[in-house]
């Protein structure tokens, strides 16, 4: 009877725990889907920007070439100048540099034995584990030797899967070191047995990409058949010098950067440019386009570029080499002038990319990954995420993370064109009420920045909407502002050298050859002029020439450029008692 009893009362509850259940499941579920599309929504202004800088290297490459064209008087009276953009004799030799530089017996970090052995890899990745600097001697020697190496190599390695089970595949590490250590922990140290090939941006962004090289360049001497090292876009001095691995360099070797800088440039020239594997699959970094020529590349003489932004110049009797690509050819593709005419579409989907740095962007922002190749069977993908925490964080404190750093960036595109901004806005408020519909504030965000974002859904997190839905427009300025170095100073000027302050830095930082900060006012004047020139930016010399007056300070006729471009640097500020007319809900 008390059974009876107890499953009647079971029963007649159960549609209402259901009900609950499924309005907390749904809820749930909903909560979810806003997260993900936040984050989804992070990652994608993340992405743009980091597209739109790419699109500016182009421009910067273009500036190069106009400048080479238009230094051509000026080479006979200036020949130092210009080896110094576009080219210079590097030195040749170890004993130059290795042999005159002693270990001290106080040193603690990673000692090498040349020839490199398995054991001098161990000792890297310990020492590195324990935040050890490796002695520039060692570095040094490195590099030299692992020149000698790639010299011998062509442009395209040529490895098969018959000689082994796997090989596997890595991509942009830039700098992560945790990410690389994870991957052999995972997968294993390079060696004989278990090939490695590594596609390209070892460097830039990450704090060791110095520790990522050398264990690179490291296995590269010991196995020099089973580690391959394709270069990428940023095995390159002037993206270096943009992203952050000459600023490493420089701080962690504040007496042999330079030499470390010299030696590395003419390295990167030497890193083969793709790897073929069981000639069938082509590792090459940024992919395939519909003009690739496998033909070419095995005939460019790839120590002639430097740089991918500076044009090389052709030394006596040499002709301009021309880098213009025009048709695809290898042993088992037919030449075709269309790519997308001779591969079918499940061809393509074949096409797979490799990002191998976790937490890219922000912490928690996305996965690494490499792959295994093994013969006549589908690669395998490996995913996985460095974490330093115990247990991986929440997903809503994840997505605010992110999030927050995706925003923040945005808003610094924002302020750098907030005078194109606002008479974007002016053009739709004719009846200047401040006031603009979500749609116009959306496609004058769209045409100013052009930034091919969800600005609609960005909305909540940029700007303030009223009651109607209509946006403040000037709201998108908020808590943000470029901080001015002298109140004279115009705002568009303030703006303009804010907006081009990284291709300035690389171009002024190539002048200043022994990277003390330091250049002449002349040669600031020359090189704004031709930059004003070309990018056709409207701001009058004199108003430039009075700020780089103001900025010698002690008027010894130079200026400690870095300091005059950290002087435009953008303030955030967070009021977290804004007003709204609306409540703002934080997930």
């Amino acid at each position: 009877m008390g059974c009876s009893d107890s499953s009647f009362i079971k029963d007649k509850k159960s549609p209402k725990v259901i009900k609950a259940a499924t309005i907390i499941q749904n809820w749930y579920r909903g909560y979810s889907a806003r997260l993900k599309a936040r984050q989804r929504h992070a990652l994608t202004v993340f992405q743009s920007i980091e597209y739109a800088d790419e699109q500016s290297q182009m421009q910067l490459s273009n500036f190069f070439s106009f400048m080479l064209e238009n230094y051509t008087d000026e080479r006979e009276e200036d020949p130092e100048l210009i080896a110094r953009l576009f080219g210079c004799n590097l030195p040749d030799t170890r004993e130059d540099y290795v042999k005159m530089i002693d270990v001290p017996d106080s040193y603690d970090g990673p000692r090498l034995q040349f020839p490199l052995t398995f054991t001098d890899i161990e000792s890297l990745i310990e020492g590195f584990k324990q935040q050890k600097i490796l002695h520039p001697h060692y570095v040094l020697a490195v590099l030299f030797e692992a020149k000698k190496v790639l010299m011998q190599m062509p442009n395209i390695s040529h490895i098969s899967t018959l000689l082994s089970k796997e090989i596997t595949v890595c991509g942009d590490l830039h700098g992560k070191l945790d990410d690389l250590f994870l991957i052999f922990y995972k997968n294993g140290v390079p060696s004989n047995e278990n090939p490695y090939v590594f596609n390209g941006d070892f460097v830039d962004r990450g704090k060791n990409s110095i520790e990522v090289l050398m264990i690179l360049l490291a296995s590269l001497l010991v196995y020099p058949n089973d580690l391959h090292l394709n270069r990428g876009n940023h095995e390159d001095f002037l993206m270096n010098l943009r992203y952050g691995f000459t600023k490493e360099i420089m701080q962690k070797y504040r007496v042999y950067g330079n030499e470390i800088l010299k030696i590395l440039e003419d390295v990167y020239t030497w890193l083969p440019i793709a790897t073929i594997v069981d000639n069938d699959i082509l590792i090459i970094h940024g992919g395939l386009s519909e003009s690739t020529d496998l033909n070419l590349l095995h005939r460019i003489e790839r120590n002639k570029m430097k740089s991918v932004l500076m044009p090389p110049i052709p030394s006596d009797g040499d002709s301009a080499i021309d880098l213009k690509i025009t048709k695809v050819g290898s042993e088992k593709i037919k030449t075709s002038v269309s790519l997308s005419d001779q591969l079918l579409q499940h061809e393509w989907e074949q096409v797979i990319t490799i990002f191998s740095a976790s937490n890219y962007y922000e912490d928690g922002s996305n996965r690494g990954a490499y792959l295994r190749l093994s013969f006549n069977t589908l690669p395998k993908i490996f995913q996985y995420q460095v974490t330093k925490a115990t247990h991986i964080r929440p997903l809503y404190q994840r997505v605010n993370t992110v999030e927050g750093s995706a925003i923040r960036m945005l808003k610094e595109r924002i302020i750098a064109r907030k005078t194109d901004l606002v008479h974007a806005f002016e053009l739709y408020d004719r009846n200047k009420s401040g006031k603009l519909s979500l749609s116009q504030w959306a496609f004058s965000m769209e045409s100013v920045l052009e930034l091919n974002l969800p600005w609609r859904s960005l909305s909540t997190r940029l700007v303030l909407t009223d009651r109607d839905g209509n946006v403040d427009y000037m709201s998108s300025f908020q808590n943000i502002r470029i901080q001015k170095p002298v109140k004279e100073v115009h705002s568009t000027l303030i703006e303009t050298l804010y907006r081009y302050r990284s291709d300035l830095h690389i171009i002024f930082n190539i002048i200043d050859t022994d990277h003390s900060g330091m250049i002449s006012m002349e040669e600031f004047r020359t090189m704004w002029k031709l930059f004003k020139m070309h990018y056709g930016v409207p701001v009058d010399d004199s108003e430039v020439d009075e700020l780089a007056n103001k900025m010698d300070l002690n008027k010894d006729g130079s200026i400690d450029f870095n300091e005059f471009l950290k002087a435009f640097h953008v303030v955030h500020r967070f009021d977290p008692s804004r007003k709204s007319n609306k409540p703002v809900v934080q997930e």
